[in-house]
C-alpha cells in the first residue's frame, strides 16, 4: 500500500471514530445526564487528523500537477 492510499485509509477511520464520538456526546446528552466535561474535547484529536489528512489529499492533484509541468519544461 503506498503512502497516499495509506492516509486515505487513515483518513476514512478517522472520520468514522470522530462521527462515533461526536454520536455518543448526543446520546449521553439525550439520555438526561451530563456527561464529563472532558468528553466535550474527544472529539478534537480526531478532527485534528481529519484536518491535516483533508488538507493533503485536497493539495495532492495541485503538486501532482505541478510537479509533472515543472518536469516538462527542463
Amino acid at each position: 500500500m503506498n503512502w497516499s492510499s495509506w492516509i486515505r485509509q487513515f483518513h476514512r477511520w478517522m472520520a468514522v471514530v470522530f462521527t462515533l464520538v461526536v454520536a455518543g456526546i448526543f446520546v449521553t446528552l439525550g439520555m438526561g445526564s451530563e456527561p464529563p466535561m472532558w468528553a466535550y474535547y474527544l472529539p478534537l484529536a480526531p478532527l485534528a487528523f481529519l484536518m491535516f489528512t483533508g488538507l493533503y489529499m485536497y493539495i495532492q492533484p495541485y503538486a501532482t500537477k505541478w510537479r509533472s509541468t515543472r518536469r516538462t519544461n527542463i
